[in-house]
């Protein structure tokens, strides 16, 4: 269940192989053993110290330690694989679903979680109680889900405030397995949503694939890539063209600009060519014909290797090469005066002066929250981000790790639960936390 509209997703999306979750395929082994013994221990009758261990009932919680915050996701998957997998095999072979046995607390997708360092006061987002054997095999797939769908949100969330809410493009579907994608764009979704709630902003969520918004009704989108502009024998403004001419025009038109190391040569070429087919529609009254050749961004992609055709070399890597400040400074005096260099009649001048400044700078390759961050202290006049592979960073050193762990933290013993955790750990409160029925 999201925050943002109080509805679960419907657990049909998540495709559950059903039959494989509950024969433990998804599960490391040694869950897999204790399940095992546990049930062949009821079937025996054993007890330990007076207590029936095989059918023991244990609370279980699930939580993540990334500091400072997470933003949970992946909360309805793993309800939905509670739900399927919960239970045992009879000794026909047929499949028992104890689900309703179980008394289960979450937060919903959405929510943030706080982690201050200190083990004892971690915030879950998951309790379960109930009969061990019946839901161990589900621990690996359900704290999955959670990882995955949590990295993902809170990286984005990162990056919308490192832009300070500034529009950011969804690029990582390259870097990660198709199957993948849905999970992924769903937690963007969750991100983009926060964002927007926490700061009172309207980020508009965009993704590159319909899969990464079939959980929550987005459409992927885009306009060309450097094989376009290859097809078109390099010519970006003959590209530029004819995407202009057959693609709908609900289809922002963004110039891929960095084809020949030159952004600013091929933007200008562009914005000439474009705005004198615009112009000649425009003129003669044909006016949403022409709204298809209203240039609405120009992108530049440069190599971290390589320096941009109009940056002067200072022999610093980090000012020179790659998409930088000043190639984007460049890009903006370039493409707000481009217009003074047409030849166009006088009724043209105002018509082209607004249309070129309306022109936005989007910068992708290599992109993440710390270099968005040193681009907007500097007031870089970037409109939009695209980011890619930092967005599936999950690394410990840097404190950006986003897995999940599950304890058991409390055992029924006769009516009363008693406290039964490893040393450093405790039963913990989150009051985000809802029974689920």
């Amino acid at each position: 269940m999201s925050i943002f509209n109080g509805k679960r997703l419907d657990k049909k999306l998540f495709a559950i192989d059903t039959d494989r979750l509950r024969q433990g395929w998804y599960t490391d082994s040694y869950f897999i053993n204790i399940e095992t013994i546990l049930h062949t221990l009821a079937r025996e009758g054993y007890r330990y110290k007076g207590v029936n261990t095989g059918d023991l009932e244990v609370e279980m919680q699930i939580f993540t330690r990334r500091r400072p915050f997470s933003l949970v996701a992946g909360v309805d998957e793993a309800l939905a694989l509670l739900e399927e997998g919960t239970g045992y095999y009879n000794q026909d072979g047929k499949f028992v679903n104890t689900y309703d046995q179980l008394e289960v607390e979450a937060v919903q997708d959405g929510t943030f979680t706080y982690y201050n360092g200190n083990p004892l006061e971690v915030q879950p987002v998951l309790k379960i109680r109930g009969r061990y054997r019946d839901f161990a095999k589900l621990e690996t797939p359900i704290l999955g889900a959670l990882s995955e769908a949590t990295r993902i949100a809170t990286n984005v969330y990162n990056v919308l405030e490192a832009s300070r809410g500034k529009d950011v493009l969804f690029f990582p579907a390259r870097f990660t397995h198709y199957k993948l994608q849905a999970l992924h764009g769903y937690a963007y979704s969750l991100a983009v949503q926060a964002y927007n709630h926490k700061f009172k902003k309207t980020s508009a969520p965009f993704i590159s694939t319909d899969d990464q918004g079939d959980w929550w009704g987005g459409k992927g989108g885009g306009t060309i890539a450097h094989a376009s502009i290859a097809c078109f024998l390099g010519d970006t403004a003959e590209t530029m063209l004819q995407f202009s001419r057959i693609m709908p025009v609900n289809i922002p038109r963004i110039a891929l600009v960095d084809f020949h190391n030159d952004c600013v040569g091929d933007t200008l070429k562009v914005m000439e060519r474009m705005f004198a087919k615009y112009w000649e529609l425009y003129s003669a009254g044909k006016l949403e014909e022409a709204k298809g050749y209203k240039l609405f961004a120009v992108r530049a992609d440069t190599s971290g290797n390589m320096r941009d055709a109009s940056v002067e070399p200072l022999g610093d890597e980090s000012l020179d090469l790659g998409v930088n400040p000043r190639l984007v400074w460049n890009l903006r005096k370039a493409i707000d005066g481009a217009y003074l260099n047409w030849q166009l009649p006088t009724e043209a001048l105002e018509v082209a002066k607004e249309w070129c400044q309306a022109v936005k700078i989007v910068v992708t390759g290599g992109f993440d929250a710390e270099k968005i961050k040193k681009f907007e202290k500097l007031q870089v006049p970037v409109d939009i981000y695209g980011v890619g592979s930092s967005l599936l960073e999950n690394c410990s050193a840097h404190g950006k790790s986003s897995d999940y762990t599950a304890d058991i933290v409390r055992v029924k013993i006769g009516q009363e639960w008693q406290p039964m955790a490893k040393v450093g750990r405790q039963a913990c409160h989150n009051p985000n936390l809802e029974r689920i029925r």
